[in-house]
């Protein structure tokens, strides 16, 4: 767990070799048996979420990303302000059907190409673009793992789970939220 966390910490090497290497570095010390280590691939929320990032990378693929950053450029003309809350609004909309971390890979590149289009400065996109990610995660039941995960929970111990909008009564307000002082903190970014 330590080297683990160390490995994590100074990105070296990049994240998804790390996760690989105590894959398999787990069940050759005997920390763990190889049918505890490959338990987490049978759980259906696991493959949910791999689906949720093929799809992501489908987007982007497919020029898709692109497409909505030239339609948000046309959509917000010279205004900032405005240019913050479609670009906030858009991605706590995807991001409540797919992962938060799937939602800003696929707006990196969208964001940078609005910034470089546009003459504003990356972290001025950056960051309304995260917290609109982040509060993403409470619209929906698969808009993030937990929600996922604490229903499967549920629902194995026999209590009926979340229905698909039960979040976005909590979710969307604090979207709201989110954007109101994205728009207003936008001068410190």
């Amino acid at each position: 767990l330590g080297a683990a966390i160390v490995m994590f910490a100074i990105n070296k090497p990049r994240l998804d070799a790390v996760a690989l290497i105590m894959l398999v570095a787990l069940p050759f010390t005997g920390i763990l048996t190889m049918a505890e280590v490959l338990a987490g691939f049978s759980d259906p929320n696991i493959v949910l979420i791999a689906a949720l990032f093929v799809l992501g990378e489908g987007l982007v693929r497919t020029g898709v990303a692109q497409r909505l950053g030239d339609w948000l450029i046309a959509r917000a003309g010279r205004s900032e302000v405005r240019l913050v809350v479609l670009l906030m609004v858009v991605v706590g909309a995807l991001g409540a059907t797919m992962s938060s971390t799937a939602v800003t890979a696929i707006f990196i590149p969208v964001a940078l190409r609005i910034s470089q289009s546009t003459g504003i400065g990356p972290g001025r996109l950056m960051m309304p673009l995260s917290v609109a990610a982040l509060i993403s995660g409470m619209m929906t039941l698969v808009a993030t793992a937990p929600n996922l995960v604490v229903n499967s929970e549920l629902e194995r111990h026999g209590v009926a789970g979340f229905r698909f909008f039960s979040f976005t009564p909590f979710g969307l307000p604090i979207l709201m939220l989110g954007i109101l002082y994205m728009s207003v903190a936008r001068s410190w970014l």
